[in-house]
This record gives C-alpha cells, sequence and structure tokens, in this order.
C-alpha cells in the first residue's frame, strides 16, 4: 500500500470520527455553564471560577495547587541540560561543537568533495530544490509516498459526507 493509499484511509477515518465526535459532543444548549454558545467560552468560564481558589505549591501538584514559575523553569532547565546531554552523546571537548566539527570535516576534503558529489544528486530536505515532473515521480514512488498531488482536504471533505 502506497502512502497515499495509506493518507486516504487515515482521512477517511479521521472524517468518520469527526463524525462521531461532533455527535458525542451534544447540543450547547444543554451546557450548565452561562455561555452555551461555545464550549471554549464555557471551560473559560469554569476555570475563571476555578483559578480563584488556585494557590502554588512547589511541593506538590493537586487539582487546586500548581508549580510557581521558578519551579517550572527549573524543570526546564534540567530538561534543556538533558537533551543537550543526549545529543552530545558523550562526546569529548575536542568534538561538542559545530566549529569543532567543521574543523575535523575540513581536514578531509578529497573525501568531503567526493560525498558533497554525491549528496548532491540526492533529494533534499534541508533547503529548496527544482526537480523535473519525472524527478518528483521518482523521488515520491521511492518513498512509497504515491502520487505527489494528490488533494487530501478533497478526500477529508468527501469522508466528511
Amino acid at each position: 500500500m502506497t502512502l497515499e493509499q495509506r493518507l486516504t484511509a487515515l482521512v477517511n477515518a479521521i472524517g468518520a470520527k469527526d463524525k462521531q465526535q461532533s455527535n458525542a459532543i451534544g447540543v450547547l444548549a444543554s451546557l450548565n455553564t452561562t455561555t452555551k454558545t461555545s464550549l471554549v467560552a464555557a471551560i473559560n468560564e469554569i476555570l475563571v471560577t476555578i483559578a480563584g481558589s488556585t494557590q502554588i505549591n512547589d511541593a506538590a501538584i493537586a487539582t487546586t495547587s500548581t508549580y510557581s514559575s521558578s519551579k517550572i523553569e527549573t524543570i526546564v532547565d534540567n530538561a534543556v541540560a538533558e537533551a543537550v546531554n543526549t545529543v552530545l552523546g558523550g562526546a569529548s571537548a575536542a568534538y561538542d561543537t559545530l566549529v569543532e566539527i567543521q574543523g575535523l570535516l575540513q581536514g578531509q576534503d578529497n573525501s568531503l568533495a567526493n560525498l558533497l558529489t554525491a549528496v548532491g544528486t540526492r533529494l533534499r530536505f534541508d533547503a529548496p530544490q527544482t526537480l523535473t515532473s519525472a524527478q518528483k515521480t521518482q523521488a515520491c514512488a521511492n518513498l512509497g509516498i504515491g502520487e505527489p498531488d494528490t488533494d487530501f482536504v478533497a478526500t477529508y471533505n468527501a469522508a466528511l459526507l
């Protein structure tokens, strides 16, 4: 099955689920809030009511408390540091920046030139590339995508009917 066929099946499934969810939401007029024209407005109405009783508590999260901004900042900082360490993967200080890696690669001019020549004839994902129609079709076929000009919006809209 091509990617196009899989995406079409997905869109049909999403459309059917959208119908089901729309029916499950029900009638807004039956909400027990003052605002009955929008679920978002009704939820915001409830949030305003709840927010008046919310207190900051860095020790625990409960339904009536939240972390302080400094605690949240610490959590984010730790997550960023962990992500950087994961990306570096234990690289030594001599290779832990792009400039250091560039210097190493520049010392390999022949190998790098050959590699760049080979890469130049490949499909890019990091920059725009001009391809002929035949190249586009071949690239999509190689990737299992199917027809690159499929109108998925039309497929989705048809699934909603």
